[in-house]
This record gives structure tokens, C-alpha cells and sequence, in this order.
């Protein structure tokens, strides 16, 4: 098992558009994927679990990954947070 804490860096935060992103790179991987934030432990496959963490710019979400796959799927997290969930091109 991986845990880790992501830090959310783009402005907007975790609306609609990141969320659905997080939630297919999530999907793709067969390992099991939680969030956890103030108290709230949801399912990182889902839109409305992960909407409901409410993560505006520089929240930090923790991140538990359990899994064959684990190894690939925290680092492909690591690289859509770090992009800013692809929002913020120049």
C-alpha cells in the first residue's frame, strides 16, 4: 500500500473538469484508489466522492493506493496534480 499527500496547485482547485480527469486516470488502474481530506475518506473512481472533498488551490489531499498497480498509478496522480490538471497551459 502507497500513501501519500497531494497538494492541489491549480487555481480553480478541484472543480468539475479536474475532477472527471482524476477519476478516469483512477479508473484505468486496477488497484483500489481513496482520497482523504478533513475527515472524508471517498472513493477516488468516483465524481461525487471526489467533488465532495471540496479542495480549492493548495489543499492537500492525501492519496492511499492498494494494489498490482499501485507504483504506476500514484505517479501518473502525482504527474496530473503537479500539471494542474492540464488548466494552465502557458
Amino acid at each position: 500500500m502507497i500513501r501519500v499527500d497531494l497538494e492541489v496547485e491549480n487555481s480553480l482547485g478541484v472543480h468539475m473538469r479536474p475532477a472527471g480527469k482524476i477519476v478516469k486516470l483512477c479508473s484505468s488502474y486496477r488497484s483500489e484508489i481513496f482520497f482523504h481530506r478533513n475527515g472524508m475518506d471517498v472513493n477516488a473512481k468516483s465524481v461525487l466522492g471526489v467533488l465532495s472533498l471540496a479542495a480549492d488551490q493548495g489543499s492537500m489531499i492525501g492519496v492511499s493506493i492498494d494494489g498490482t498497480d499501485e507504483a504506476e498509478a500514484i505517479e501518473a496522480l502525482r504527474d496530473l496534480f503537479a500539471g494542474g490538471f492540464g488548466e494552465e497551459s502557458a
